[in-house]
C-alpha cells in the first residue's frame, strides 16, 4: 500500500500520522511494523518520531498474515442480528472480546470462529470480525464485521461518530441534574498503565447522559458516546463523583455482590456496509441488574 502525506500533516510525527492514515491499526501495531522495516518513508526506514513533509510517500508492506490458531468454541452466543456482511451480538458478563495476554479461550471471537464461516481478518489474527470492544464485565450489544469491506465501513462510521451507542449504568449517589455532557479528554494513566485516567493532554472524550430513575442512594442513567475511548464511561462517572456501581477500578472498593459492573451497551445503530440502510438494535439489561433496581425500587 503506497500513502502520501498531505499538507495538513506537515510537521507531525510521522507515527501520529500513519495512525490517523490507517484507523484499523493499533499504535502498538503500526511501531511494530516500523521497527521490523514494513514501513518506509521515500523508500527508506525512519524514526517514528520524524516529523512528516507534505508529498512524503509512506510505504506500507505488511508481513503475511500468521496462519489463525485459535480454537472454535460453542459457547452458546446471543445472535442478535446476522447476513453475510455484519452480525450483532449480545455479550454476557465475564466474556472478553478477543484474546490476549494470558487469554486465549473463552472470549467472543472463540465463540464466533464456531458461530460463523467468514470474518473480517482487517484487524489481525486474533482479532476477526471485531471492529470494537466492550469491557469484559459489561454486557450488551457489539458489531461484528464478516469481511474486510464491512469492517472498513464500519470503523470509518466508528471514527466519524456515526454510529449510535447508547448505554445504561447505574452510579452511586443521586445525580442532581436531569441530563448532562462530559466533555473531558482521556489518557493512559501515568501511575498505571492498566488504567485510564482524566487528562488535559489526553484525547477528546465526550459523554452525555441522562437520569432515568433515581433510587436512595444511587441513580439509573442512560449514556449516550460522542467518542470511544477505552474505559470512557467509567472514567467520565468517576471524575463526576458518581462512580459506576461493581466497578472494581475506578469505582469503589466495596461493591455490591459479585455481579459484576452495572453497564450494558443496551442500544446500537450503524449504517449497513452494503444497503447503506440505517439499522439499530435493543437489547434487554441482564436479569442481575433488572433485580438489583427491583431491590432499590422497594427502598424507601
Amino acid at each position: 500500500m503506497k500513502l502520501k502525506v498531505e499538507k495538513q500533516y506537515e510537521g507531525i510525527r510521522l507515527d501520529k500520522v500513519i495512525a490517523e492514515l490507517l484507523p484499523n491499526k493499533t499504535r502498538n501495531n503500526i511501531l511494530k511494523l516500523i521497527e521490523d522495516g514494513f514501513i518506509l518513508v521515500n523508500g527508506k526506514s525512519f524514526k517514528p518520531s520524524q516529523k512528516a513533509q507534505e508529498n512524503d510517500e509512506i510505504d506500507i508492506n505488511e508481513p503475511e498474515p500468521k496462519k489463525l490458531e485459535l480454537e472454535a468454541e460453542d459457547l452458546k452466543l446471543d445472535i442478535v442480528y446476522e447476513d453475510s456482511d455484519v452480525a450483532v451480538i449480545n455479550k454476557p458478563k465475564g466474556m472478553v472480546v478477543h484474546p490476549g495476554a494470558g487469554v486465549d479461550s473463552g472470549t467472543l471471537v472463540n465463540g464466533l470462529l464456531y458461530e460463523m464461516d467468514d470474518l473480517s481478518d482487517i484487524n489481525g489474527v486474533i482479532r476477526p470480525g471485531i471492529v470494537h470492544r466492550i469491557d469484559k464485565d459489561t454486557t450488551g450489544l457489539i458489531m461484528v464485521a464478516k469481511n474486510d469491506a464491512a469492517s472498513l465501513a464500519l470503523t470509518e462510521q466508528l471514527k466519524k461518530h456515526e454510529c449510535n451507542r447508547v448505554y445504561h449504568a447505574l452510579v452511586y449517589g443521586e445525580i442532581k441534574e436531569d441530563k448532562g455532557r462530559i466533555n473531558i479528554p482521556i489518557a493512559r494513566s501515568k501511575e498505571d498503565r492498566k488504567k485510564m485516567a482524566v487528562d488535559k493532554d489526553g484525547k477528546e472524550a465526550i459523554t452525555n447522559f441522562k437520569v432515568l430513575q433515581r433510587y436512595k442512594g444511587f441513580t439509573y442513567i442512560e449514556c449516550k458516546l460522542e467518542t470511544g475511548r477505552t474505559h470512557q464511561i467509567r472514567v467520565h462517572l468517576s471524575y463526576i463523583d458518581h462512580p459506576l456501581v461493581g466497578d472494581k477500578v475506578y469505582g469503589r472498593r466495596k461493591v455490591i455482590g459479585d455481579q459484576g459492573q452495572f453497564l450494558h451497551a443496551k442500544k446500537i445503530g450503524f449504517i449497513h456496509p452494503r444497503t447503506k440502510e440505517w439499522m439499530e438494535f435493543d437489547s434487554e439489561l441482564p436479569t442481575y441488574f433488572k433485580e438489583f433496581l427491583d431491590t432499590l425500587e422497594k427502598i424507601d
